[in-house]
């Protein structure tokens, strides 16, 4: 497409790929608060290639004379460094280099999913945050993001002595599970006898519900009659499952564990930050869950955690904006 740099709209294309959606948007080159395109369903498209072809019928700004596609960010439920893209919630695969000859744009960044909802930490307001407990938040101090959705998404955000934003990626759900009660050691030993090594992913996420819910009945000696996340979280708000509600319970139990984990790791006094799919959907629960209570409960540093502030993202796409402000940046690093 031919224009006048000095009068074409410089697009930067940004997408937030996982397990079950891949959510595209895009942003001026002169503000990353990014706008959505679309939301397609992995199931619905065979390859990533697919979805691209898709994405170019779609994107109707792009067929606008003045507009020029100069950067791609795409923050991928992956590990950003592999050669070929291969998600671990995910069939799909696709190169960099594919993806910049298909949609016609050389620089293209590939970054942690997880690292971008870190990145977008800096932008959210109060409006896109639900306190959980107490705690409070210090400026310039390390922040956390945790996210059980489709998998388990951790990653962190430090800052420079300019207070510049530094993303830490890393597979913190991909840790292994601790458990502290004896109830979540008779889970320990039933996925255990199932899966081998048990990371908290095996319980973080929304199959990790359907597991904590079938050991749990397993357990009880009842039987188990819900048959996906949702009924179970559904039928826990109900109130008319007593297992529902334990499994619930646990979830955010084990999640106010595994947070509190990773505070204590990484000196998180600015704060933890729950994000993914699921949280936001049964915030209700997780305040009357023993979530904060097991974040808390860390032995001589009780105390330490009990002054970390956490909250669930409300935001409906933290990876798009983490996303975009990291594509906005010059000569950044991958994540």
């Amino acid at each position: 497409m031919a224009t006048d740099s000095h009068t074409s709209r410089c697009l930067h294309l940004v997408a937030d790929v996982g397990g079950t959606n891949a959510r595209f948007a895009f942003a001026e080159s002169s503000d990353p608060v990014p706008a959505a395109i679309a939301t397609y369903a992995v199931t619905d498209f065979p390859s990533f290639q697919d979805v691209l072809v898709q994405l170019q019928r779609d994107w109707v700004e792009l067929a606008d004379p003045s507009a020029r596609l100069t950067k791609v960010c795409l923050a991928v439920a992956a590990i950003p460094e592999q050669e070929e893209i291969s998600f671990t919630n995910n069939p799909w695969r696709f190169t960099r280099s594919g993806v910049a000859e298909q949609i016609g744009c050389s620089d293209v960044r590939i970054v942690n999913d997880f690292a971008a909802v870190a990145r977008s930490l800096t932008a959210l307001g109060p409006e896109h945050l639900e306190v959980i407990g107490g705690g409070t938040v210090v400026a310039g101090a390390p922040k956390v993001a945790i996210g059980p959705g489709t998998g388990t998404g951790v990653a962190t955000l430090a800052f420079d002595s300019r207070g510049d934003a530094i993303v830490l990626p890393g597979e913190g759900g991909h840790v292994d599970f601790a458990p502290i009660t004896h109830v979540e050691e008779e889970i320990l030993s039933r996925l255990r006898a199932q899966y081998g090594r048990v990371s908290i992913e095996r319980l973080l996420c929304g199959a990790g519900i359907m597991n904590i819910y079938r050991c749990l009945a397993d357990i009880r000696g009842v039987e188990a009659i819900q048959l996906d996340p949702e009924d179970v979280g559904n039928s826990a708000r109900a109130g008319g499952d007593a297992l529902s509600g334990e499994a619930m319970n646990t979830f955010f139990s084990v999640l106010g564990a595994a947070a509190g984990n990773f505070a204590l790791t990484l000196g998180a006094r600015g704060g933890v930050y729950i994000a993914g799919g699921i949280a936001p959907r049964y915030i209700d629960l997780l305040r009357k869950s023993d979530f904060r209570a097991r974040f808390h409960a860390k032995g001589r540093f009780a105390d330490f955690n009990g002054q970390i502030a956490t909250s669930v993202v409300t935001h409906p796409d933290p990876g798009l904006l983490g996303a975009a402000l990291l594509c906005a940046e010059e000569g950044g690093s991958e994540y």
